[in-house]
């Protein structure tokens, strides 16, 4: 495979474009960047039970998650830090990070968990952030991707999978029965009503990145009411928003949600990404069948119930950094689990933009917040000041850029010129650390997590993952 131009390079708008062009693909770049323009402008959500939410501009800080609270599912130290840095970020929403409904529905054994014995630091966490700034919590149960203890991965699935039980590495995984899936659905909207007394002004069902909420909307086998038809395999996301709606009305509802998703990649020839089964592949929600392609008529379905719902605020996303991270987090570096990307990564941010555009012109009445765009690097906000200002998506989002760089919006506010030390180039070490079981930070650029005694055990856990890919 030919080495692909990194965007780094590209030392200019008109280079960008030339080389989107050679990609055959679009993304909206301006020229210049307005420091009073498009995302300066304040950023109102109409949500149909708490009411209208406004943010003071069009920045947005996405849930990024450390591997780093305490065993108990406690906020520490390092958690503080990284929402202080939210706090001086500039951006008028602050989008919180995955925080798991039971310990044992946790991605990691540091994430955090809320419930009564966490609430009070919880509340003391949102208290960190500005008053200005709108600030949500992501609710999640990791499902497939459970892994709470160090003993190893607990997976709670809700239908087998001829591919991805396989990856788990830890046997069968438990399918939760209906029942089970009952009894989260109240844990879920139990862990919003304290979100609600925390401070927080929405509360976000997570239904992306493989997780429990996104898989029950690929559960098109499963038996019984949380399966089979759309109706069916929405039902838990549908049930957790109208028992907030009825126990907590004055908090707002959002939706992070994998719009679309791809057959599971493997490490191919020369460890480039390759499908792990050629030809059909049913079981992506958003997919046309391929495996490769994208049909939204479900993801549109799917919004239009959360519409009557009232729910206002969503963020597009897309696949799962599990098995097709290529297209969730284009990035010219993989993790240390990954593959070597199989196209130009801008060809996978165009693809999400493109996504994005069509949801944010058939759901006028939902606040659209885009995703997946920090391969961008330097010309993020040229983009992004594109996107708001076209219609194209109501605000960007800022995922791994924001550990790197938090101070990306306030400099873009204030007119300064961007540091580009602090850039995010996708080096992907922010998931390589905690696949390793270290924590998750931006070790190349946050001079913080460069000077701790786990960047000598990543360099030692990269060097031996090397070999994957020679």
């Amino acid at each position: 495979m030919a080495r692909m131009k990194q965007v780094k390079h590209l030392a200019s708008v008109d280079a960008l474009r030339a080389h989107l062009e050679d990609l055959g693909v679009e993304i909206p770049i301006d020229d210049e960047v307005d420091p009073a323009g498009a995302l300066a402008q304040p950023l109102v959500i109409t949500d149909g039970s708490a009411g209208t939410m406004t943010a003071p501009n069009r920045w947005a800080v996405l849930p990024m998650e450390g591997w780093d609270g305490e065993a108990d599912g406690r906020p520490s130290d390092l958690v503080r830090r990284r929402w202080d840095r939210f706090a001086a970020s500039g951006a008028g929403l602050v989008w919180g990070e995955a925080t798991a409904v039971r310990l044992d529905g946790r991605a990691n054994p540091r994430q955090l968990v809320l419930d009564e014995t966490t609430l009070d630091e919880f509340a003391a966490l949102r208290a960190r952030l500005d008053p200005s700034q709108l600030a949500g919590l992501q609710l999640t149960h990791s499902g497939r991707y459970a892994r709470p203890t160090t003993a190893g991965p607990a997976p709670k699935t809700v239908y087998e999978h001829p591919l991805l039980d396989a990856r788990v590495g830890s046997g069968p995984a438990e399918v939760l029965a209906d029942g089970e899936l009952e009894e989260l659905v109240e844990q879920f909207i139990d862990r919003a009503v304290l979100a609600h007394r925390a401070g927080f002004d929405f509360v976000d069902i997570k239904a992306c990145h493989g997780y429990l909420g996104h898989e029950l909307l690929s559960a098109f086998d499963r038996p019984g009411p949380y399966g089979g038809n759309l109706e069916g395999r929405t039902r838990f996301l549908r049930s957790i928003i109208a028992g907030i709606r009825r126990q907590a009305p004055e908090l707002g509802a959002a939706l992070r949600l994998s719009l679309f998703d791809f057959v599971p990649h493997t490490a191919g020839s020369g460890g480039v990404g390759a499908p792990e089964i050629p030809g059909p592949y049913q079981l992506a929600f958003g997919g046309d069948g391929s495996g490769l392609g994208i049909d939204l008529a479900e993801a549109h379905q799917l919004l239009d119930m959360l519409d009557g719902l009232g729910v206002g605020l969503v963020c597009a996303t897309a696949g799962s950094p599990y098995y097709v991270p290529h297209i969730q987090r284009p990035a010219y570096f993989p993790p240390s689990d990954g593959y070597q990307p199989p196209e130009d990564p801008l060809v996978g941010v165009a693809r999400l933009i493109a996504a994005t555009n069509q949801i944010a012109h058939r759901h006028p009445n939902m606040t659209v917040v885009a995703a997946g765009l920090s391969y961008l690097q330097e010309w993020l906000p040229n983009a992004g000041q594109a996107l708001v200002g076209r219609g194209m998506a109501d605000a960007v989002g800022l995922g791994r850029m924001i550990l790197a760089y938090p101070g990306m919006p306030a400099d873009v506010l204030a007119g300064r010129e961007l540091n580009r030390r602090l850039i995010c180039r996708t080096f992907s070490d922010c998931t390589t650390a905690p696949r390793s079981g270290l924590v998750s930070g931006c070790y190349p650029l946050d001079d913080f997590y460069n000077q701790r005694e786990e960047r000598i055990q990543l360099a030692a856990f990269k060097k031996a993952a090397k070999a994957r890919f020679r």
